[in-house]
Protein backbone atom coordinates (compact mmCIF):
# COMPACT_ATOMS: atom_id res chain seq x y z
CA UNK A 1 0.00 0.00 0.00
CA UNK A 2 2.97 2.35 0.75
CA UNK A 3 4.75 1.26 -2.18
CA UNK A 4 1.61 2.08 -4.72
CA UNK A 5 1.22 5.66 -2.85
CA UNK A 6 4.96 7.08 -3.07
CA UNK A 7 4.13 5.80 -6.89
CA UNK A 8 1.37 7.48 -7.62
CA UNK A 9 3.03 10.56 -5.83
CA UNK A 10 5.99 10.31 -7.74
CA UNK A 11 3.83 9.98 -11.03
CA UNK A 12 1.93 13.09 -10.23
CA UNK A 13 4.96 15.22 -9.52
CA UNK A 14 6.61 13.90 -12.66
CA UNK A 15 3.28 14.82 -14.49
CA UNK A 16 3.16 18.37 -13.42
CA UNK A 17 7.29 19.04 -13.83
CA UNK A 18 6.73 17.93 -17.23
CA UNK A 19 4.12 20.42 -17.74
CA UNK A 20 5.81 23.27 -16.06
CA UNK A 21 8.80 22.17 -18.36
CA UNK A 22 6.80 22.53 -21.59
CA UNK A 23 5.23 25.64 -20.70
CA UNK A 24 8.49 27.64 -19.63
CA UNK A 25 10.24 25.87 -23.10
CA UNK A 26 7.84 26.71 -25.31
CA UNK A 27 6.25 23.22 -25.61
CA UNK A 28 9.08 22.06 -27.85
CA UNK A 29 9.71 25.48 -29.93
CA UNK A 30 12.35 27.91 -29.63
CA UNK A 31 11.06 31.11 -28.48
CA UNK A 32 13.68 33.45 -27.21
CA UNK A 33 13.66 36.14 -25.88
CA UNK A 34 15.54 39.35 -27.88
CA UNK A 35 18.97 38.29 -28.91
CA UNK A 36 21.68 40.50 -29.76
CA UNK A 37 24.87 38.95 -31.84
CA UNK A 38 27.90 40.71 -32.54
CA UNK A 39 28.89 37.78 -35.77
CA UNK A 40 26.51 37.41 -37.94
CA UNK A 41 24.92 33.66 -39.05
CA UNK A 42 26.28 31.54 -41.21
CA UNK A 43 24.90 31.15 -44.82
CA UNK A 44 21.31 28.88 -44.35
CA UNK A 45 21.35 25.66 -45.36
CA UNK A 46 20.22 24.03 -47.81
CA UNK A 47 17.05 21.74 -46.89
CA UNK A 48 15.12 19.56 -49.18
CA UNK A 49 11.31 20.28 -48.52
CA UNK A 50 9.23 17.39 -47.89
CA UNK A 51 6.57 16.44 -49.82
CA UNK A 52 3.19 18.94 -48.41
CA UNK A 53 1.59 17.00 -46.30
CA UNK A 54 -2.15 18.31 -45.77
CA UNK A 55 -3.35 20.31 -42.90
CA UNK A 56 0.67 21.49 -42.20
CA UNK A 57 2.59 24.21 -43.04
CA UNK A 58 6.63 23.64 -43.52
CA UNK A 59 8.95 25.70 -41.20
CA UNK A 60 12.01 26.09 -42.59
CA UNK A 61 15.47 25.41 -40.76
CA UNK A 62 17.09 28.38 -39.50
CA UNK A 63 20.04 29.81 -37.17
CA UNK A 64 19.52 30.04 -33.32
CA UNK A 65 22.40 31.20 -31.04
CA UNK A 66 22.54 28.75 -28.08
CA UNK A 67 25.84 29.16 -25.62
CA UNK A 68 27.99 31.40 -27.69
CA UNK A 69 27.50 30.34 -31.19
CA UNK A 70 24.91 29.55 -33.88
CA UNK A 71 23.44 26.28 -33.82
CA UNK A 72 21.17 24.96 -36.31
CA UNK A 73 17.47 24.26 -36.21
CA UNK A 74 16.04 21.80 -38.63
CA UNK A 75 13.04 22.62 -40.39
CA UNK A 76 9.59 21.14 -39.21
CA UNK A 77 5.66 20.33 -40.21
CA UNK A 78 3.64 23.19 -37.90
CA UNK A 79 -0.07 22.16 -37.97
CA UNK A 80 -1.64 25.12 -40.13
CA UNK A 81 -3.99 27.64 -38.05
CA UNK A 82 -6.83 29.11 -40.77
CA UNK A 83 -6.58 32.55 -41.36
CA UNK A 84 -3.13 32.95 -40.62
CA UNK A 85 0.30 32.64 -42.25
CA UNK A 86 3.38 31.39 -40.52
CA UNK A 87 6.41 33.61 -40.67
CA UNK A 88 9.84 32.20 -40.06
CA UNK A 89 12.80 33.43 -37.49
CA UNK A 90 15.51 35.74 -38.83
CA UNK A 91 18.35 37.90 -38.21
CA UNK A 92 18.08 41.24 -38.67
CA UNK A 93 21.36 43.59 -38.31
CA UNK A 94 20.98 47.07 -37.21
CA UNK A 95 23.83 49.15 -35.97
CA UNK A 96 26.56 46.77 -36.08
CA UNK A 97 25.25 43.58 -34.06
CA UNK A 98 22.87 40.85 -34.96
CA UNK A 99 18.63 40.68 -33.68
CA UNK A 100 17.07 37.44 -34.01
CA UNK A 101 13.51 38.19 -34.62
CA UNK A 102 11.39 34.78 -33.67
CA UNK A 103 8.67 33.12 -36.24
CA UNK A 104 5.57 33.88 -35.58
CA UNK A 105 1.84 33.31 -37.04
CA UNK A 106 0.51 36.72 -38.56
CA UNK A 107 -3.09 37.64 -39.75
CA UNK A 108 -3.68 36.42 -43.40
CA UNK A 109 -2.79 38.55 -46.70
CA UNK A 110 -5.78 37.54 -48.98
CA UNK A 111 -4.24 39.96 -51.93
CA UNK A 112 -0.91 38.93 -51.48
CA UNK A 113 0.77 41.72 -51.30
CA UNK A 114 2.95 40.76 -48.46
CA UNK A 115 0.70 43.64 -46.05
CA UNK A 116 -1.13 41.99 -43.63
CA UNK A 117 -4.94 42.39 -44.04
CA UNK A 118 -4.86 43.77 -40.41
CA UNK A 119 -2.77 47.17 -41.63
CA UNK A 120 -3.36 46.85 -45.27
CA UNK A 121 -5.42 50.20 -47.01
CA UNK A 122 -6.39 47.75 -49.70
CA UNK A 123 -6.87 43.78 -48.31
CA UNK A 124 -8.72 42.69 -50.96
CA UNK A 125 -6.54 44.08 -54.54
CA UNK A 126 -5.24 41.23 -55.69
CA UNK A 127 -3.85 43.91 -58.71
CA UNK A 128 -1.48 45.30 -56.27
CA UNK A 129 2.12 44.32 -55.84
Amino acid sequence: MQNTLAFQTTRKFLAAACVAGAALTGAGHSYAADVWVRVGPPAPRVEVVPPHRRGYTWAPGHWEWRHGRYTWQAGTWMRERPGYVYTQPMWVERNGRWYRQGGAWARHDRDGDGVPNAVDRRPNDPNRR
